[in-house]
């Protein structure tokens, strides 16, 4: 019985200390499985409990961690994955194919990682910023060699004259470009050093200008802000007529629109000068083809009936300053001329005047060269309205600067002869307009026969040499005004 109860308390002290320190396999599994992804053919992950009585299923006692030595094998599939934490390995088990790997820690292996990227950038950068260094450095070579190396030029002289146009808001850079490509100059680098350097560059205007050919850049730009290279600039005075005319007391030509053309189409020296000539001028004016003379639509109809072809153009050429190309025929030349004095007529309000006068276009253009010769500025409006009013009851004008327009020598005053030729434009022999415009008119007669001056006036006379000019209704008044221009001499003939 002793014998009994002394193997029975073997036992039992077995079994409690077997049950106080052993490893809890299963537990171990399941931890094991919640931190890696089972294999669905693995034997060592089979859910099933064993078959059979386990006397330590239902004992609670806590597992005690255990050690995990870093010469472990390792489970190949484990190594492979790149898991941000290493999971739990079996010491005493190895799968088929595992091999043998030291345990590498999780942060060890990303610091590593993120050392070997920044390497890699930092390599990148260093490369590109090289690359920076080379370019800055070339780029800052090529400046310092080209600052000192001159540019491309001509050693001079220069040859014959060439026309270089100057647009409007050209800089000085452009014009150096227009320079180099019309052969001017050798390069564009030449005419701008030089063109920085020299104040006068400030007032060059636009238009044409004639540069020698093959010049230096410094003789070129000296060349340009010269008053002598401007070519193809026309200055036309308010009330000058297409062809000459001469005065009567002092035999002094008056210089026509035609002959200032030819005088400003001119280039070259006395060797080479080549102009358009008054002759070419006055041919082209009389073709028929108004279109390609610029004629505008308004005044075709009329221009179409002048009687005589060499005064079709009379007013279509504007008073003002006007630029061309010298190198242009006679024909281009008058249609650029034409076509710009209509333009800036019809921005005056010309084309909407004739529900204030009662004149078409054309007519008031004519009417307003009347003002223009028969009117100072301050009397414009009236003698427009003095016009209106005799059209409007069919009363000759009788103004002696539609007698003189036909002659060759004129004076303020006419003779009786004078005034009693005949022709299309003397109205003191018809009534009505005279049959074309009788000069340029000014912008500011253009207004005033636009928008003559309310009143009932049909007869005005200049009775001093200040220009005093009394205008009246009354025919006895205007005898008596008359006799008031006599006695000061105005009206005085020279033959």
């Amino acid at each position: 019985m002793t014998d009994r109860w002394a193997q029975a308390e073997a036992r039992f002290r077995q079994r409690e200390a077997e049950r106080r320190y052993r490893r809890d396999d299963k537990a171990w599994e399941r931890s094991r499985r919640s931190a890696a992804t089972p294999v669905a053919d693995d034997p060592e992950w089979d859910d099933e409990p064993d078959a059979g009585w386990d006397p330590y299923e239902d004992d609670d006692t806590a597992v005690i961690p255990r050690y995990v030595d870093e010469d472990e094998y390792i489970d190949e599939d484990d190594y492979d994955a790149a898991e941000p934490e290493p999971r739990p390995r079996s010491r005493a088990r190895t799968r088929a194919g595992a091999r043998p790997a030291p345990r590498r820690g999780g942060r060890a292996a990303a610091r590593r990682a993120r050392e070997q990227q920044g390497g890699g950038r930092r390599k990148l950068l260093w490369a590109a910023a090289a690359v920076v260094l080379v370019l800055i450095l070339g780029a800052g070579v090529y400046k310092l060699v080209n600052r000192y190396t001159p540019p491309e030029d001509f050693a001079g002289p220069g040859g014959a004259p060439v026309v270089v146009h100057v647009a409007a808001g050209d800089t000085a850079t452009e014009i150096a470009t227009a320079m180099a490509e019309a052969g001017v100059v050798a390069s564009s680098a030449a005419f701008y050093e030089a063109a920085v350097q020299n104040d006068g560059m400030s007032s060059v205007q636009p238009g044409y200008y004639a540069i020698p050919e093959r010049s230096p850049g410094r003789d070129a730009v000296a060349a340009l802000v010269s008053p002598e290279a401007r070519v193809g600039n026309l200055v036309i005075s308010e009330g000058r007529q297409l062809h000459d005319q001469h005065d009567v007391n002092t035999g002094a030509r008056k210089e026509g629109i035609y002959t200032k053309i030819a005088a400003a189409s001119c280039v070259g020296g006395d060797a080479e000068r080549r102009c358009v000539t008054y002759e070419q001028l006055e041919e082209a004016g009389a073709g028929t083809d108004l279109a390609a003379l610029g004629v505008p639509e308004w005044a075709m109809d009329a221009v179409r009936k002048v009687p005589d072809r060499r005064r079709q153009l009379e007013g279509l050429i504007a008073a003002g300053s006007w630029d061309f190309d010298p190198n242009s025929t006679a024909q281009e030349i008058l249609r650029k001329l034409v076509s710009e004095s209509a333009a800036s007529y019809e921005s005056t309000g010309l084309l909407e005047s004739g529900s204030a006068n009662g004149l078409s276009p054309y007519e008031t253009l004519i009417g307003a060269s009347l003002v223009e010769r028969e009117a100072l500025p301050q009397d414009m409006s009236k003698v427009a309205r003095v016009i209106v009013n005799r059209l409007d009851i069919g009363q000759p004008l009788q103004f002696d600067s539609t007698v003189n327009y036909a002659l060759d020598k004129t004076e303020v005053a006419t003779t009786d002869a004078d005034r009693a030729q005949t022709t299309p434009w003397n109205t003191y022999a018809m009534a009505g307009l005279p049959a074309t415009p009788i000069a340029a008119p000014s912008i500011g007669a253009l207004e005033a026969m636009e928008k003559p001056e309310p009143g009932d006036w049909l007869y005005f006379v200049t009775v001093d040499k200040e220009g005093t000019t009394l205008f009246t209704k009354s025919y006895g008044e205007h005898l008596e005004n008359i006799e008031l221009a006599m006695e000061s001499g105005i009206l005085d003939s020279g033959r």
